[in-house]
């Protein structure tokens, strides 16, 4: 019994000690992305947190408000939002459909109906929720308008369900399949530059339904072409630029809901993004 309770201390002060050490890096560098995370914070549900402003509520004011189509080279949708505004299928509430009516973004021509924030970012954290109609559902958020954490139904590759387009897979087993909501939580620090020159490269962490998917992961490029955001088709979507830009929302022509939308304005001063 007395090396059970011995064992028991040492496990408790190792918790203990873990514990301060995170604290303590929370406190000397990105205070607001190394905060602990409770259940409360991520995941279908999670309420806004301290600092960040609803970017969309169930509400057709808020959509028309806070959000605009992109306004890139294939545009060919035209003001107001012709997204539909749709009863939430968990029987309560409204949701965002990105089945825009559009003939181009019908046959899935990206960029011809995207969604954008039209407050524009550099580093922030955003929460998300979306539900795949049907089997292959596809739609994408886009963090600045540049960088696209996917949204695929039946693609566990590099370029399919939560992945960081063309560059970093994710766990397909934490996504709950079409006709159930899902949600991303998401700690974003944008490009830096010094003399107009790219020195850091930009850098986000991903939760998919409360689990930490991507931490800390450097994005090397923008992917997609002229079409997919800002760019795109420069340099092959390697020349990135200083300028910010918003959290953007695909339409690709598939009936993919998004609810409960929120987005916290930061300053990561070091380039560390896990929270």
């Amino acid at each position: 019994m007395k090396l059970l309770s011995l064992l028991l201390l040492l496990l408790a002060l190792v918790f203990q000690k873990s514990q301060q050490d995170g604290a303590t890096h929370g406190a000397g560098t990105n205070c607001e992305a190394a905060a602990f995370v409770t259940a409360t914070d991520v995941g279908v549900g999670a309420k806004k947190i301290a600092g960040a402003k609803m970017y969309f509520d169930g509400s057709a004011k808020m959509l028309h408000k806070k959000w605009t189509y992109w306004n890139g080279p294939r545009l060919s949708a035209s003001l107001p939002i012709k997204w539909p505004l749709v009863r939430d299928p968990d029987g309560s509430g409204v949701a965002l459909s990105s089945k825009d009516p559009d003939p181009n973004a019908s046959q899935g021509l990206y960029g011809s109906a995207d969604l954008v924030t039209k407050d524009k970012f550099r580093d922030f954290r955003a929460h998300v929720e979306f539900f795949v109609r049907k089997r292959g559902g596809n739609s994408g958020v886009y963090l600045q308008n540049r960088y696209e954490i996917q949204i695929l139904d039946g693609d566990s590759t590099t370029h399919g369900m939560a992945a960081i387009i063309n560059e970093q897979a994710a766990p397909y087993f934490l996504y709950t399949g079409p006709g159930k909501w899902n949600a991303y939580d998401i700690n974003f620090r944008a490009a830096r530059f010094k003399g107009g020159k790219l020195v850091e490269q930009p850098r986000v962490t991903v939760y998919l339904n409360g689990t930490k998917i991507h931490q800390d992961e450097e994005i090397r490029q923008v992917w997609g072409g002229p079409n997919s955001g800002i760019d795109g088709g420069n340099d092959g979507g390697k020349g990135i630029t200083d300028k910010p830009g918003g959290l953007k929302l695909q339409s690709e022509g598939h009936e993919v809901l998004y609810r409960n939308i929120w987005i916290k304005k930061q300053n990561l001063k070091f380039p560390d993004t896990d929270f």
